[in-house]
């Protein structure tokens, strides 16, 4: 699928694009989704070297995702995506011209659905192709400040569950994946810190008054949020460990139980192994009274081991 977003002033119109259609004038970005074979011929209109491939989108070397070439700049730019619980990293490649930009991308992305609400109610003002990235990279650090905080409600949530024996594993489950979603933001945010500094070092002789502070200022709030994932990988891994230790706890004490039952029976078990044995001369095995007294003999040694353990704070 292919949409055109054409600069009116200081708002974008939207306008889907078909193969046979040409690029209208004022075009100032063109998003490419997940294109079929015809629309990735038609891309080879818009790039005189190689068509960007879908391979390409997950290099993760340097060299690969950050470059310059004839066509203009390349940023391949790693977006979190959340789907239901559960957050993963969508890559974009950007290729910046001189008087567009182009993305092109796999899968659908809900910050690209909020960027085009932003544009339906006139809330994006731009004024160049330059202007339209640095926007929806502020989306983006705006969205990943979003997910930090609710991190941090997570396990808010998880903290009050940790030390319960009910729904253990599904707290367990929701501290592995706030990791999983929490490295997905960390590596996010170096990301994007990486692209805008290659966009400020690419371009220092191309960005106005306005665009270099700007960047500066979006470098300065990644730099705040990193300490911020930090902090929350270090909450995940002592709620971890302490669901761990708890479960151990809890072992340990049906592990305990076992052992002293099988202390306490012991004394008892020894009294009825000896008059078990087959030997001629046992005189209880003549006494009236030989299996009262071995009952008594069973009941006392297993009461004073219990009120020994008892006593010592073992039970």
């Amino acid at each position: 699928m292919i949409t055109a977003y054409i600069l009116n002033g200081t708002s974008l119109d939207i306008h889907p694009l078909t193969v046979d259609s040409p690029i209208p004038s004022n075009t100032l970005w063109l998003d490419i989704l997940n294109p079929n074979e015809a629309e990735q011929q038609w891309m080879t209109t818009l790039f005189v070297e190689d068509v960007p491939e879908f391979d390409e989108l997950d290099d993760i070397e340097a060299s690969a995702r950050f470059y310059r070439d004839k066509d203009g700049l390349h940023i391949h730019s790693l977006f979190p995506q959340r789907t239901g619980n559960k957050i993963d990293g969508i890559n974009i490649l950007f290729t910046l011209q001189e008087n567009m930009l182009i993305s092109f991308r796999e899968d659908d992305l809900g910050l690209m659905r909020l960027v085009r609400h932003y544009m339906r109610q006139d809330r994006l003002e731009v004024k160049s192709a330059t202007d339209l990235l640095l926007e929806i990279m502020q989306l983006k650090i705006e969205n990943l400040s979003d997910l930090i905080e609710d991190g941090y409600k997570t396990l808010e949530e998880t903290a009050g569950r940790v030390l319960q024996v009910d729904g253990l594993h599904e707290t367990m489950t929701e501290l592995m994946l706030q990791e999983n979603a929490n490295g997905h933001i960390r590596l996010s945010l170096y990301d994007t810190r990486r692209a805008l500094r290659f966009i400020k070092r690419s371009k220092r002789q191309e960005l106005d008054e306005e665009q270099t502070p700007w960047i500066d200022e979006m470098l300065y709030d990644i730099e705040s949020l990193l300490p911020h994932t930090q902090f929350l990988f270090d909450k995940i891994n002592f709620q971890l460990d302490a669901a761990m230790g708890f479960t151990n706890l809890e072992q340990s004490k049906v592990i305990k139980i076992f052992s002293v039952a099988a202390v306490i029976f012991l004394p008892p078990t020894l009294i009825a192994s000896i008059y078990g044995m087959n030997f001629e001369i046992m005189p209880e095995f003549h006494w009236d009274f030989g299996y009262p007294m071995s009952l008594l003999m069973m009941l006392m040694s297993a009461s004073g081991t219990y009120y020994f353990f008892k006593r010592k704070g073992w039970l």
